[in-house]
C-alpha cells in the first residue's frame, strides 16, 4: 500500500498548516462577559454588513467637469408661462440670437390657453388666426372676388415682389413686420376686418394668457421674450404706436417650467414656479441665464443630453425706459465653455465582498481582544484576592 502511505504523508503534512486548531469542548470556559461581548458584536456584524449591502445596492453619480467642444447643435428650451392680465391675441414670443437669426411672433410648436380674470383656462388653441372669414374678400388690384377667381390679396404696400400675395391677416402682418412696420389701425386691412381681428382683441380684454410649448434655437448666445405682438420700424415698439403707451402693458408673470432641454435625475430649474406681480405697467422684466451644457449618463439606458442653468433677475420700471426700450419679459441666455457630466455607477461585486471580510474579520477579531482582556482582567484580580493582596 506504498500509494496509500504517501496520501496519509500528504495529510499530515496539510494537518500541520492548520491555522485554526480546534479545542476539545471539555476546555471550554464560558463566561458572561464573553456572552453579552459575543451579543453585541453579533448585533454590530449584522447592522454593519446591512449597512455594506444597502451601499451595494445604492447607485453613486460621480460629477466631471470638461471643455465643451460641441458645434453646430442645437438648443432646446421648453416654456410654461402664465401671464394673467395679457391676452393671447396681444401676446407675441420673439426670439433673437447673436449670430442675427431673429425669429418674430413664433407660432409653431407654442399652445395659447385664455384664462379669465380668477386663473380660470377659457379655451386652448394652437396659436393660429383661424377665424371665420365675413364678406367677400378684395383683390389685391382693388376688386372684390369674383366667382372661379383665385384670390390674391393685398400686402398693403409690404410686398416683396408684386407676384406676393397676402391672403389673410396674418399674412399682413408678417409681411409688415418684414418691412418693420407697423400695423396701425388692423380695420383699413380687408384681411383683417373680415376676420374680425380687432373684435376678436375687444372680446379678449380683461383675460389672461397661459402659453406653453418649445424653441429649438441656435446653441450660441441670445435671448427670446414674450411682448405685445406687433413692431415697428425694424425695432419693437407698440404696434398702435402712441396707443401702445396709453394703454399700459401689465408684464405680471409665473413661470410653472423653464428647461433648457430634457429633464434627467436631479435637475433643478431654478426659475419653476416663480411669480412676479407688476403694480406699475409698461416695464420689463430681464431675467439672465448661465446655461451649462450637461451629460447625464444613467447605469441604465440611453445617454440624456441636457442643459441646467443660473439666473439673475433685473427689473426697469418705465420711468427708466427709453423710447426704443420694449415693456415685456425678456430671456438672456448665454452658454458656458464648461460642460458637466454626471455618470451613475455602482461598488463592485469583488469591493462588496472585501468590506464584508473586513466587517466580519474586524469585528470578531476586536471582540476577541476585549474579551481576552477581561477575561485575564477578572482572572487576574480574582487570583489576587485569593492571595490576600488585594487592598
Amino acid at each position: 500500500m506504498p500509494s496509500s502511505g504517501i496520501m496519509n504523508r500528504v495529510f499530515s503534512r496539510v494537518r500541520n498548516l492548520d491555522a485554526y486548531p480546534k479545542v476539545n469542548e471539555d476546555f471550554y470556559s464560558r463566561t458572561l462577559s464573553g456572552g453579552v461581548i459575543t451579543l453585541v458584536s453579533s448585533i454590530a456584524m449584522i447592522f454593519l454588513v446591512f449597512s455594506e449591502l444597502g451601499l451595494y445596492l445604492q447607485t453613486v453619480t460621480e460629477t466631471k467637469l470638461v471643455v465643451d467642444t460641441s458645434r453646430g447643435e442645437k438648443l432646446h428650451i421648453n416654456f410654461d408661462i402664465t401671464f394673467p392680465a395679457v391676452s393671447c391675441t396681444l401676446l407675441s414670443l420673439d426670439a433673437i440670437d447673436i449670430s442675427g437669426e431673429q425669429h418674430l411672433d413664433i407660432k409653431h410648436s407654442v399652445m395659447k390657453t385664455r384664462i379669465d380674470a380668477n386663473g380660470n383656462e377659457i379655451q386652448m388653441r394652437y396659436d393660429r388666426m383661424g377665424t371665420p372669414k365675413i364678406g367677400k374678400p378684395m383683390q389685391k388690384h382693388g376688386g372684390e372676388l369674383e366667382h372661379n377667381e383665385t384670390y390674391c390679396g393685398s400686402c398693403y404696400g409690404a410686398e416683396k415682389s408684386e407676384d406676393e400675395c397676402c391672403n389673410s391677416c396674418e399674412e399682413v402682418r408678417e409681411a409688415y413686420r418684414r418691412k418693420g412696420w407697423g400695423l396701425m389701425n388692423p380695420d383699413l386691412i380687408d384681411q383683417c376686418k373680415r376676420e374680425g381681428f380687432v373684435q376678436r382683441i375687444k372680446s379678449e380684454e380683461g383675460e389672461g394668457c397661459k402659453v406653453h410649448g418649445s424653441l429649438e434655437v441656435n446653441k450660441v448666445a441670445g435671448n427670446f421674450h414674450f411682448v405685445k405682438s406687433f413692431h415697428l420700424s425694424n425695432i419693437h415698439v407698440g404696434h398702435e404706436g402712441q396707443a401702445f403707451q396709453e394703454d399700459g402693458y401689465n408684464i405680471s408673470h409665473k413661470i410653472n417650467k423653464l428647461a433648457f432641454g430634457v429633464n434627467y435625475p436631479g435637475i433643478v430649474n431654478p426659475l419653476d414656479g416663480v411669480h412676479w406681480f407688476q403694480g406699475i405697467p409698461n416695464g420689463m422684466y430681464q431675467y439672465f441665464l448661465k446655461v451649462v451644457p450637461t451629460v447625464y449618463t444613467p447605469v441604465r439606458g440611453p445617454v440624456i443630453q441636457s442643459n441646467q442653468f443660473s439666473v439673475t433677475e433685473h427689473y426697469k420700471g418705465p420711468e427708466k425706459l427709453g423710447q426704443r426700450a420694449l415693456p415685456g419679459v425678456f430671456f438672456f441666455y448665454d452658454l458656458s465653455a464648461i460642460k458637466v457630466t454626471f455618470t451613475e455607477t455602482h461598488t463592485s461585486f469583488l469591493h462588496f465582498l472585501t468590506n464584508l471580510c473586513a466587517i466580519v474579520g474586524g469585528i470578531f477579531t476586536v471582540a476577541g481582544i476585549v474579551d481576552s482582556f477581561i477575561y485575564h482582567g477578572h482572572k487576574a484580580l480574582r487570583k489576587k484576592m485569593e492571595i490576600g493582596k488585594l487592598g
